[in-house]
């Protein structure tokens, strides 16, 4: 096949009714050049010039046609008598392409039965397509040719039984051919060269075990974790060290089980869709969190015992999933729908290049995901794509929720429509993003970000006022926030516990945490920020820390082994670190037993409680109060609560400082202690009768009365 074109000169079709053409400046044209369109009919029609620029090495002409060109396959543009193809250009980022080759239908890629196999894709700018076929065992190979239907869909049926074939696209734009995966494929072979045909039917069907049912997002509480993270420990009690299998394995306390008896109820996994950065043949050699996206729709290769095999990493993927529901917990993934690893070697720029990325106004790939990148999901298209595969993970995996990373380059409208079509299939869909704002040449008014929160209700976003202002700065390491001991910004504080009312429509939209998968663990952060501090008190403050993500209005959010002051040595961007660095340390479990505990009460206590989990603004206003006290602490009552709990009234201290404080209360009650500074406990501690609380230096103290 032809992968190298000569051209006298270019012309390309960069909107519907304008044609860009370069003439080379190392020859002589006429200094009035005549252009002429000539469809594939013959016709022609003169292309008046519009504008014309001179460069160092080509002169630039605009020139106009007369009428709307969206079909533009099999077009030539003359200059004299010299003829040269219409190529594709800029059009493909116009609105009246993406109107005119929309595609609703559900059946792109490959639909498979034992008698025959129907190939769909999409690829409106190929004048022509071929589908490769390579037998999975003697590895010979058969080319088929593709037939064109309107909104620029390829079909072809071939007759026989292909499960397990490895097959690619070979697509030709512009007279250059390009071999791509195909982007909707199920399964692909060892390192994602090639996708492979799959029979659905084998797959199992996602059982209907009951988790924990969410009746308001505020009872969610999240914990956030990596499928090798989680498993390749020495001691961590597995056999099947770094794969979905090892997740799920039956162990003596800790992995699965112990997050079971921890109390969350939805376990987050960094990304489970193949991708870049580790080997599948020796997948020890590297390491990586999963943010290279190759393909979306088929599950990672290093996490299945056998990544030859394209049905065994579905099926081990399944299985881990259903052994987490059968825990009780949900499960949420990491999905990357802002970039790929690689644009020019991405299948979507194979099949329909400049299309499935942004661009700005100077023609060049916008770079707002800092990766190269940006997916351009405000285009029909990529929309549906994003959905389709949205879906495809509920019905195949049965997953609970998303956390779309780096949201802020997607659109409100593809956040939208991604939230009804999931509603339309499962209850209690978890959407959440890190809605950050990024320079993305999307307008501001469209982007998914934390600003524009209240066009998106029912979707929740990472909220980085509250890490910054309990923890510190994520972007200095030196900065210090309120568990660190910074009373500065008290008032901020306040309306973050409460549910951070000017940032988002509802409490259930803040995501409230102080350490991620991203960045410094809290540990990391405070062992330089705070220095100056024995290692004990620091243990206080990140136990503080967490009781405060626990007890806030929102929903809480926890890093995997932040419960146990999870190092990974100072690696602040540990995303392709060994594992020594990224691995969960479960020989902490026994170090920290006791701070485990009792965090693990205050969970309790704020699922025991649904003072803590108001649903909306209104309430928290109605219920919740913050007493005047030194900057050093944080005190709020839960009032008229009896109808959510046991306790009709609650009292919350947190003190920051390292001296013991005291909150003078209007009158003496009788109280019962539900948390100290040593213990905590849904069933209370002991009494207290008093009108003087008195509050340990970093700690924390819960009050209810009856």
């Amino acid at each position: 096949m032809e992968t190298e074109v000569h051209r006298e000169f270019e012309a390309y079709l960069d909107e519907c009714t304008i044609i860009t053409i370069l003439l080379p400046s190392n020859r002589e044209w006429d200094q009035h050049p005549c252009f002429t369109l000539i469809d594939p009919n013959g016709t022609r029609q003169s292309l008046p010039i519009l504008h014309q620029e001179k460069h160092e090495t080509f002169i630039k002409y605009q020139c106009q046609v007369q009428n709307l060109l969206v079909n533009m396959i099999g077009f030539h543009v003359g200059v004299g008598d010299i003829l040269t193809d219409l190529q594709i250009g800029s059009v493909v980022r116009t609105a009246e392409f993406d109107d005119y080759y929309a595609y609703s239908g559900g059946d792109l890629g490959p639909s498979y039965s034992s008698t025959k196999t129907t190939f769909k894709l999409w690829a409106p700018t190929a004048s022509e397509v071929c589908i490769k076929l390579i037998h999975p065992v003697h590895k010979n190979e058969m080319m088929v040719q593709m037939d064109c239907l309107s909104r620029g869909i390829w079909i072809t049926e071939v007759e026989g039984d292909f499960d397990t074939f490895l097959y690619s696209y070979e697509v030709c734009v512009n007279r250059i051919w390009r071999e791509a995966v195909d982007p909707y494929a199920k399964s692909v072979s060892i390192n994602g060269t090639h996708g492979v045909v799959v029979d659905i039917n084998k797959f199992n069907k996602p059982s209907e075990t009951s988790t924990q049912v969410l009746i308001q997002p505020t009872d969610a509480i999240i914990y956030e974790t990596h499928v090798r993270d989680f498993t390749v420990h020495p001691e961590s009690g597995v056999t099947f060290k770094g794969k979905y299998k090892g997740f799920t394995q039956p162990t003596m306390g800790t992995g699965l089980s112990y997050l079971a008896e921890l109390g969350i109820t939805h376990v987050e996994l960094l990304p489970l869709n193949d991708f870049e950065g580790v080997d599948e043949e020796c997948p020890q050699k590297s390491y990586n969190w999963g943010y290279n996206p190759l393909h979306y729709f088929a599950p990672e290769g290093s996490y299945s015992t056998n990544p030859n095999d394209p049905y065994n990493r579905i099926q081990e993927l399944q299985d881990m999933i259903e052994g987490i529901h059968q825990k009780g917990l949900s499960v949420i993934i990491d999905v990357v729908y802002n970039h790929v690893y690689i644009k020019e070697e991405s299948s979507f720029e194979k099949i329909v290049p400049g299309y499935y990325f942004r661009y700005d106004l100077n023609g060049f790939p916008s770079n707002g995901t800092g990766v190269g990148n940006d997916l351009a999901s405000e285009r029909k298209m990529v929309r549906k794509f994003i959905v389709d595969c949205v879906l495809y993970w509920i019905e195949t995996f049965n997953v609970d929720g998303f956390r779309f990373d780096l949201m802020g380059i997607m659109d409100v409208k593809t956040m939208n429509d991604i939230r009804h079509a999931v509603q339309q299939v499962k209850d209690h869909i978890f959407l959440l993003g890190e809605g950050w704002e990024l320079n993305t040449p999307l307008p501001v008014p469209q982007k998914a970000t934390i600003r524009n929160s209240i066009k998106m209700p029912g979707i929740a976003h990472f909220n980085d006022m509250f890490r910054d202002r309990i923890k510190g700065s994520t972007f200095n390491l030196y900065d210090r926030g309120f568990c660190l001991g910074n009373s500065h910004h008290v008032e901020e504080v306040k309306s973050l516990v409460a549910g951070s009312r000017s940032m988002f429509q509802s409490p259930g939209q803040s995501i409230n945490y102080v350490e991620a998968h991203d960045n410094h663990t809290f540990w990391d952060k405070a062992i330089k920020s705070n220095s100056f501090e024995e290692e004990a008190m620091i243990r206080k403050r990140q136990k503080l820390a967490t009781c405060m993500v626990i007890l806030s209005q929102g929903v809480p959010f926890l890093h995997s082994g932040q419960e146990f002051y999870r190092t990974k040595k100072g690696i602040g961007n540990s995303y392709k670190s060994p594992d020594d660095i990224n691995q969960l340390d479960w020989s902490l479990l026994n170090k920290w037993r006791k701070d485990i505990d009792y965090l693990k009460e205050i969970i309790a206590i704020r699922k025991y409680h649904g003072a803590f989990r108001l649903s909306s603004h209104d309430l928290i206003k109605k219920h919740m109060n913050f007493l005047d006290t030194v900057p050093e602490l944080i005190a709020f009552e839960l009032k008229e609560v009896a109808h959510l709990g046991e306790w009709g009234h609650i009292l919350v201290i947190f003190n920051n400082g390292p001296d013991e404080q005291q909150v003078i209360l209007k009158k003496k009650n009788s109280w019962t202690v539900l948390a100290d500074h040593l213990q905590a406990s849904t069933k209370g501690l002991y009494t207290l009768v008093t009108k003087k609380v008195v509050i340990k230096p970093i700690s924390l103290l819960i009050l209810g009365k009856k």
